[in-house]
């Protein structure tokens, strides 16, 4: 005989589950967005590795006073390579190519091309986490794909293209892969913000050598770039990456990567509106597919999961 003993449920439980994750997600992809049109708009006044000093010193110190706030967890000795590996890459190598693309092509264009990464993200995830790669995030990640190579070539005819920011966005797309890995195991032990923070502080240090340029900022910068920097600083960076971070401690890091093809999207509204760069009609139909390759590989994570969760039993004899 057997009689359920499942608890009744707990509705912040719950919540935390569904809702706080999807919400963190959101939030990241709105942030990240925005990012890709403050970094265009700096391009011609700030250069690439002062834009990033200044943005990752800024969000050093937001999340400093964060993590000094909360119980802390430091990383043990398996951690470090992983948190260099990703500070390095994603917080350092990243924002210095992207930013340096931006100064050649538009920030629709590439906001679209970085969309490479969660492709290459999704599968080294399988290859490396041992993360299975369902049907449905296959057909997802195809259409999604569809969706940004369609954009790409919409918007080859405008000219705005540079072979170089091109390029550069690749490399980008290839840091942020190698990030989302290398990041995924760390969200098992260590709290989101101190994750963000140590990284932060990781590509700080690898920009560094740029810190000439930082200086020159400091000393002849407008109010209104620094008013954009400290935005960068504190929302898509110190408060995005760590929403972002919470996002992965509930999803597989293959899934939730494949969610950032809705940035061009955002991205491509807001350029619209706030730096009149308008993409060519066809990139609409790209978005589009782009929003649908979401749609089909969440699906697939709903499917999987109401298939685990069982109710609990305990055997009485």
């Amino acid at each position: 005989m057997t009689t359920d003993t499942s608890p009744p449920d707990d509705p912040v439980a719950t919540l935390s589950r569904t809702w706080l994750p999807l919400a963190a997600m959101t939030f990241t992809l709105v942030c990240w967005s925005s990012a890709f049109v403050a970094i265009r708009h700096l391009g011609n006044e700030v250069t690439p590795g002062a834009l990033t000093i200044t943005r990752l010193g800024i969000a050093s110190l937001v999340l400093g006073l964060l993590v000094s706030r909360r119980r802390r967890v430091w990383p043990n000795r398996r951690d470090w390579p992983l948190l260099l590996l990703c500070g390095v890459t994603w917080f350092g190598i990243y924002n210095l190519a992207l930013n340096e693309a931006e100064r050649r092509i538009d920030a629709g264009t590439a906001s679209m091309l970085i969309q490479i990464g969660p492709l290459l993200a999704t599968l080294a995830a399988a290859v490396f986490l041992g993360e299975r790669l369902t049907h449905w995030v296959v057909l997802g990640l195809a259409v999604g794909f569809a969706g940004v190579a369609i954009i790409g070539m919409a918007s080859d005819g405008s000219g705005a293209h540079d072979v170089w920011g091109v390029l550069l966005t690749v490399l980008a797309a290839v840091m942020y892969a190698i990030g989302i890995v290398t990041q995924k195991p760390l969200t098992r032990r260590l709290n989101p913000f101190t994750i963000t923070f140590l990284s932060c502080v990781i590509g700080l240090v690898t920009a560094a050598p740029f810190a000439g340029e930082f200086v020159d900022l400091v000393q002849h910068g407008s109010a209104n770039s620094w008013l954009v920097l400290v935005y960068l600083g504190v929302f898509p960076t110190a408060l995005a990456f760590s929403t972002w971070a919470f996002a992965l401690t509930h999803m597989d890091a293959g899934k939730l990567s494949i969610t950032t093809f809705l940035v061009p999207v955002i991205a491509i509204v807001m350029a619209a509106v706030l730096l009149s760069e308008t993409p060519p009609p066809m990139a609409y139909a790209g978005g589009l597919l782009c929003v649908v390759g979401v749609l089909i590989s969440r699906r697939g994570s709903r499917v999987a999961h109401r298939k685990v969760v069982t109710p609990k039993t305990t055997s009485v004899t």
